[in-house]
């Protein structure tokens, strides 16, 4: 099962960067409020980065998504029509530690029995 989540996990982050730093427009991911796609997804990586690797530490993937948040942000000051945001790195961070919060009670409640 570590596998597919593995592999889940890489088309997501895959995904994401592709999203973050293409410059054409895509009208479903436009249309929807920036920060709420920044959230999403990394929400959505901290969870499957949780079920792929259950071995790395909860600072590890913190650190990890969110160097991850920044070099995206990084490559987007040199991309034109893009910028440098600190506030999508705190929608990051925001939602990787809703990930956490998230994957720790449901983690505890479901699959740790």
């Amino acid at each position: 099962m570590h596998k597919i989540y593995k592999i889940l996990f890489y088309t997501c982050l895959l995904s994401i960067e592709f999203l973050a730093t293409t410059t054409l427009k895509i009208e479903i991911v436009e249309s929807i409020w920036d920060k709420a796609n920044h959230f999403i997804a990394f929400f959505v990586l901290y969870l499957l980065l949780s079920l792929a690797y259950k071995n790395f530490k909860t600072l590890k993937k913190f650190l990890l998504l969110l160097l991850f948040g920044l070099q995206i942000e990084i490559v987007q000051s040199f991309i034109n029509g893009r910028y440098f945001s600190l506030m999508d790195i705190v929608a990051d961070t925001i939602g990787i530690v809703l990930g956490i919060l998230f994957y720790k009670y449901f983690y505890r409640k479901y699959m740790s029995s």
